[in-house]
């Protein structure tokens, strides 16, 4: 399958440009979940329950996945969508670390 005519095939994966890779992360972190550690509504049972210590989260391989992955929890409003790291759902299953992308 293509994308799009001669245009697609002779221009560089996004994930080879650092600005387009820039700009990716900076339009997903505005819509994240949680607020961040600093922020004064971010209750403290979050700290342990996010995203990155879920056994259902699956990070992004190469640069985006070091802060974003894929919920994969059947029993989340989130399956199937991409999540920021430090985001979290009612559903959350802690697993015995923190998931990067060389974990897998």
């Amino acid at each position: 399958m293509t994308g799009g005519g001669e245009e697609a095939d002779t221009a560089t994966h996004a994930a080879e440009n650092p600005e387009e890779l820039d700009a990716v992360h900076g339009r997903w972190i505005t819509r994240r979940h949680r607020g961040a550690s600093d922020d004064d509504e971010y209750p403290d049972e979050w700290y342990r329950q996010q995203c990155g210590f879920c056994r259902h989260w699956f990070p992004l391989a190469g640069t985006l996945g070091l802060d974003y992955g894929a919920c994969a929890n059947g029993e989340s409003e989130f399956d199937g969508t991409v999540r920021f790291e430090h985001d979290g759902c009612e559903r959350f299953a802690r697993s015995g670390r923190w998931s990067v992308p060389s974990d897998f």
